[in-house]
């Protein structure tokens, strides 16, 4: 279970550009992807429910109104806010609720993000996406970003089946079948090939 830092990223690089010449030519060409990050926690994952169906720029406005409103959010100032607060905010009724789902069950401890990060990634998997509102590619993003897991495979973001398409000189964007049919042989640096992906969706 590689985690993503700056000590293993020539290792995973390395890695990647012998499995597969497409990547190397992105990286010979263009240089390494810079790796994102976010904390572990709450206001991560509620950035990424947020960020769902809607472009960047949108979250990150949403998620600014927020904090100028509560403040850095947690759990417990999170769930002070009513219905009027959140849409003031830009929050949806369904966002709404998907954030108020998971503040509970960090509160009551149903959900531990503490105890989450020492779990392998298919617990990850499963622990998040057991919460309303935070499907597949939500649990991938989190593994990625807050947790670092190198093999996270946020294969239905658009960003990963676009720039895949650019990368191989696609004439077609890759269904989901050919997507993981590619990735096999990127194992266990497949959230690194995810930020080589979205670098060649920018600069191909």
């Amino acid at each position: 279970m590689p985690i993503l830092s700056q000590d293993t990223l020539n290792e995973g690089l390395q890695f990647l550009s012998t499995q597969d010449a497409d990547l190397a030519r992105v990286l010979d060409q263009h240089g390494p992807p810079k790796l994102r990050q976010q904390p572990q926690g709450f206001s991560t994952i509620l950035k990424i429910i947020i960020g769902q169906q809607v472009s960047r720029s949108s979250a990150d406005s949403t998620y600014r109104r927020l904090c100028d409103a509560i403040g850095p959010p947690d759990p417990a100032n999170f769930l002070a806010l009513d219905d009027d607060a959140l849409r003031s905010v830009g929050f949806s009724r369904q966002k709404s609720r998907y954030g108020r789902e998971l503040a509970s069950a960090l509160i009551e401890g149903r959900l531990d993000l503490d105890l989450l990060a020492g779990c392998d990634d298919d617990a990850v998997r499963t622990a998040l996406t057991a919460l309303p509102g935070i499907g597949a590619w939500s649990a991938e993003i989190y593994l990625l970003f807050a947790l670092r897991r190198a093999d996270a495979w946020p294969a239905s973001d658009l960003g990963v089946i676009v720039g895949a398409q650019k990368v191989k000189n696609l004439d077609a964007r890759p269904t989901r079948q050919e997507l993981d049919a590619m990735a096999g042989p990127w194992r266990p640096w497949r959230g690194l090939a995810t930020f080589i992906l979205w670098h060649g969706y920018q600069v191909l």
